[in-house]
């Protein structure tokens, strides 16, 4: 066999090994599936055989899920439905065996990964932070179609099941053991025979049927129609809520679940194939497995060659920014100096990212061993002193060009010519940065996005006289810190922020004219962004903002596109957004009807009192298209290099409605013509602005596509 091997222990336990060839990962394909078949029928057929045991031959996963990539080379929803009822009529006859099965979990074990396990009758996880479990599948506009939506209610209940199934939320090994969706923890070392002896005690025992554990309130709910009509009926308001009905997938997760639950597994099970049949084919799956396929070109590093080794790194500026970007270093490096004005401001940062190293030993992601080390790796410094032979520096200092100077002079007299230099900035330009310095060659942009553990984008970005092995380091870096990295062009605002600028201009546009901050983010969130823009120049800070808009006017001014000076005279006047309470809503009164007040002061700058209603889809098109309108320009003027890069960073950066894929799977969504023609309706009324560039009507009038 390929994929498989088994080998039966002298007690008649069959050990089935899963070890697919060609990857480092075990994925679900229609070879696996073909094996598996075979070799049930084998067991079944040997008598001898009193138990199974599951195990996987990789280090460090059991099973990841399906074969995206076959999955995406089937045309029709009828391929994609006989492939999946292959999958269900393995999984079925794995789940009736007449002898115990025992699933031994090590790894990511995620997908079609954590279904295989679910048809098991015993779960037995390695307690490692390695150990992972979840369903990814809505993430790709999917639902789980091997029986996850019927099995998983059943195992550890309805209320229980539905956040896993619809968030793609991920649970670590004690999480999953604790949740009842492993029966038991054991050590790293002797899995495959601990799990081998528990195979061999069930089947002993012979009772191999285990009662749902849920808490009495879920009893309550679950175990009557009126309960489970309920339940249904939140978790469908609470979507609608959360994704204003952009995204199909959870309302088909919900509906495959109630099925199930309404008429049977078996109608649960037909039920889920049929909608995913339809889901795969559907615009916003294709969007975000193109995102997902994106994702996977960008972990790997095509001047790796060229990359050198990070092992000492330092800091500068510790606040919020600077703390993030050390914490995702301090798996990767050997010593990380936390640079700052004084050691206390160093110890500050140093105790922030202490809270992240000790919020994750207690979920599971780190042991409390790998904590200590990690933190040991960290020295708080207020000079240059302990600089030599550093790799890599980062600067994170405040977003002002003549103190960024005089850091950037200050490490070069520190640091050899081995040490890079990048800058966090997210606007001013890197070149600008590197003007006059002794080796422009190391220096590079390094923008992360806030809060930097948890935002996945990092936007890289060279100068002309960026060495390719300092672009080389930083991406290597970058995808160290498991960061999906585009590597851009400088100039103002680089890419992201280039993009967002005169989409929140656009914003504070319509302000200015009388729209109401609520109806704005109501209509971008309904379009699919996941915050509403007014609330995100709250979030980000007026201050940050107006500052950006200092930094790139000169250059939309040269286009003919005069920005308004609103964001900077709030600014003047002391508003700073959500962090000092003062912005475009209201942070010390309770919310109306789930919604935040908007604060009235600010309307005397913007247009006066009464303010008017605009057409949602107006609002949509015009804050929209700015957005794509730049991102086209971007593309037009080599800043990104290619569509996908554009598409990524908008998406993941800025918040992009993922299920469109970003703005150049938009307009392919949508197609040129149709692009052109809006751009060009909105530019007879509001000015030049929306003019559409060269590249989109090029692009119009031959038919072609990005993609």
């Amino acid at each position: 066999m390929k994929y498989l091997t088994m080998e039966v222990t002298k007690d008649g336990i069959a050990i089935v090994t899963i070890d697919c060839p060609e990857g480092k990962v075990n994925k679900v394909s229609s070879g696996l599936l073909n094996e598996v078949a075979g070799n049930l029928n084998e067991i079944n057929n040997d008598k001898s055989i009193k138990g199974m045991v599951i195990v996987s031959g990789k280090e460090d996963n059991f099973v990841v899920g399906a074969d995206i990539d076959e999955l995406k080379g089937m045309r029709t929803s009828e391929e994609v439905i006989a492939y999946i009822t292959k999958g269900h009529a393995i999984l079925n006859t794995l789940e009736s065996m007449n002898i115990p099965v025992v699933a031994c979990i090590h790894g990511n074990c995620l997908g079609g990964g954590l279904e295989l396990a679910l048809a098991c009758n015993y779960r037995m996880a390695v307690n490692s932070p390695q150990t992972v479990m979840g369903f990814p599948e809505v993430q790709l506009g999917l639902l789980p179609a091997a029986g996850g939506t019927q099995r998983l209610p059943r195992l550890i209940g309805l209320t229980a099941a539905l956040p896993l199934l619809l968030t793609a939320r991920n649970l670590r090994a004690r999480q999953a053991k604790k949740a009842g969706l492993v029966d038991e923890l054991v050590p790293p070392y002797g899995a495959k025979e601990a799990a081998a002896k528990k195979a061999l005690e069930l089947a002993q025992r012979g009772n191999i049927k285990r009662k749902l554990k849920r808490s009495f309130v879920s009893f309550l709910l679950e175990s009557n129609p009126v309960g489970r009509a309920i339940v249904f009926s939140q978790a469908r308001k609470m979507v609608t809520r959360q994704t204003y009905g952009c995204y199909p997938a959870p309302f088909a997760i919900i509906e495959a679940v109630e099925c199930g639950l309404k008429n049977g597994k078996a109608a649960g099970l037909k039920k889920e194939i049929e909608l995913f049949g339809k889901l795969v084919i559907t615009s916003q799956s294709k969007a975000l497995m193109s995102l997902f396929f994106g994702m996977t070109d960008l972990k790997k590093n095509p001047q790796k060659s060229l990359a050198r080794k990070v092992g000492k790194m330092a800091v500068i500026g510790t606040g919020l920014m600077g703390h993030g970007i050390a914490s995702v270093s301090t798996a990767i490096c050997d010593t990380i100096l936390m640079k700052d004005v004084s050691l206390d401001a160093a110890a500050r940062g140093m105790k922030e990212l202490w809270k992240g190293l000790e919020k994750k030993a207690k979920s599971g992601a780190i042991v409390a061993f790998d904590r200590d080390v990690q933190y040991g790796k960290l020295i708080a410094c207020d000079d240059y002193s302990l600089f030599k032979n550093t790799d890599l520096v980062v600067e994170a200092v405040f977003e002002d060009i003549a103190l960024k100077k005089r850091v950037l002079a200050d490490v070069e007299a520190a640091t050899s010519e081995r040490t890079i230099f990048a800058s966090n900035t997210s606007a001013i330009p890197i070149a600008d940065i590197a003007a006059g310095c002794k080796r422009p060659e190391n220096v590079i942009g390094m923008h992360y996005f806030s809060p930097v553990p948890k935002m996945p984008l990092l936007e890289i970005i060279t100068t002309d006289k960026t060495a390719p092995w300092v672009t080389a380091t930083a991406l290597d870096m970058g995808i160290a810190q498991v960061k999906t990295c585009i590597v851009v062009k400088d100039g103002p605002g680089f890419y992201t922020t280039r993009i967002l600028s005169p989409m929140l201009n656009e914003v504070i546009l319509l302000l200015e004219e009388g729209a109401i901050p609520n109806d704005i983010d109501r209509a971008m969130r309904q379009f699919g962004y996941p915050i509403g823009p007014v609330a995100l120049i709250d979030e980000v800070g007026i201050d940050v903002g107006a500052h950006v808009a200092k930094e790139l006017s000169p250059m939309f001014s040269k286009r003919g596109m005069a920005g308004s000076s609103s964001l900077m005279q709030l600014f003047a006047r002391g508003y700073c957004g959500k962090k000092n309470k003062k912005g475009f809503y209201l942070y010390d009164v309770k919310k109306k009807k789930g919604q935040k007040l908007p604060n009235e002061e600010v309307y005397a700058l913007l247009g006066g009192v009464p303010r008017k209603k605009f057409a949602v889809e107006l609002i949509q098109q015009r804050v929209s298209s700015m957005m794509i309108n730049e991102a086209l320009i971007c593309l037009q003027e080599g800043i990104i290099f290619c569509p996908r890069d554009g598409d990524i960073g908008a998406v993941f950066g800025l918040g992009f409605p993922p299920f469109e894929g970003g703005p150049f799977r938009y307009i392919d969504h949508l197609g040129a013509f149709c692009i052109v023609a809006m751009l060009e309706s909105l530019e007879k009324i509001y000015g030049k602005r929306f003019s559409p560039p060269q590249i989109l009507k090029d692009l119009a009038k031959s038919g072609k596509k990005f993609y």
